[in-house]
């Protein structure tokens, strides 16, 4: 059996102990780095952690249908990556489409917030008072369920290659976990990588408990679309205050069923 074969056979393993790695490295390294409040951090990421136990099923169960269709696609020869001009050639290919699955996941993350039975679970993402390495669990299996539900029909769409989706969840992984660590870059640093990756510095400022700043930064892996679509802003660390205006209470954001409940809870946006 062949290495290539072996990480083919075992590629959802892989990708969760990759996962797990970059997620317990960066929350030592903000223990030691940045947290003082050794107990109330642990505490804050005991509930989040609970997110795994909701989210992994429902993730492990779709991403079997993502890989169906991703195999239908390209068997059929379906996908607007048939239309790119010399998509034959493996860097035009995994490129073009890495770039145009960038785009539909901004796409995604607009829609979750525009409509309100979306953003209602989308919302308990965004409800962590305490944003850090942690926060980037914490997802409503029902938004889990909407969230790869899309990715579906982005497959479907563009007909991407399975090693294509590989590559791109690597490299979502990564981008995502570091965006949600309480670090932040210097301003010159974050100009320059910011201009086109989204960095932990602009993706704070989406996690701002009002108007307009929550409604800014909808980038996932690149931040090219927020400057093409208007929707980019920058916020001071010191002006940023994590939340959301309508779900500010601890005792129910800090509370793991509490949290659960959230979406099917009367909704009043400010």
């Amino acid at each position: 059996m062949t290495v290539q074969s072996v990480i083919s056979a075992h590629q959802d393993v892989i990708q969760l102990i990759y996962f797990a790695a970059i997620i317990i490295s960066l929350w030592i390294a903000e223990v030691v780095f940045t947290t003082k409040m050794w107990s109330s951090k642990l505490q804050h990421t005991k509930v989040n952690l609970l997110f795994i136990f909701t989210a992994l099923p429902i993730q492990l169960f779709m991403i079997s249908i993502v890989l169906i269709v991703s195999l239908w696609a390209n068997h059929h020869h379906w996908g607007l990556i048939n239309f790119i001009p010399h998509h034959h050639n493996a860097v035009v290919y995994y490129v073009s489409l890495f770039i145009l699955m960038d785009l539909c996941e901004y796409i995604y993350h607009v829609i979750m917030h525009k409509f309100d039975f979306l953003w209602k679970f989308h919302l308990v993402h965004h409800s962590d008072l305490k944003v850090d390495v942690s926060t980037t669990i914490r997802e409503h299996p029902g938004e889990t369920f909407v969230r790869t539900g899309f990715l579906i029909l982005w497959v479907f769409l563009l007909g991407p290659l399975a090693g294509v989706l590989v590559l791109r969840q690597t490299v979502q992984t990564f981008s995502n976990i570091v965006a949600h660590t309480e670090f932040r870059l210097p301003a010159r640093t974050n100009k320059i990588v910011g201009f086109i990756f989204i960095t932990p510095n602009l993706h704070q400022v989406h996690h701002h408990y009002q108007l307009p700043y929550t409604d800014c930064n909808y980038g996932d892996v690149l931040s090219i679309w927020d400057r093409i679509f208007g929707t980019y802003a920058e916020l001071g660390k010191e002006a940023t205050v994590f939340g959301v205006d309508t779900h500010m209470e601890p005792l129910i954001n800090g509370k793991f069923l509490n949290i659960l409940k959230i979406p099917f809870q009367p909704l009043n946006r400010k």
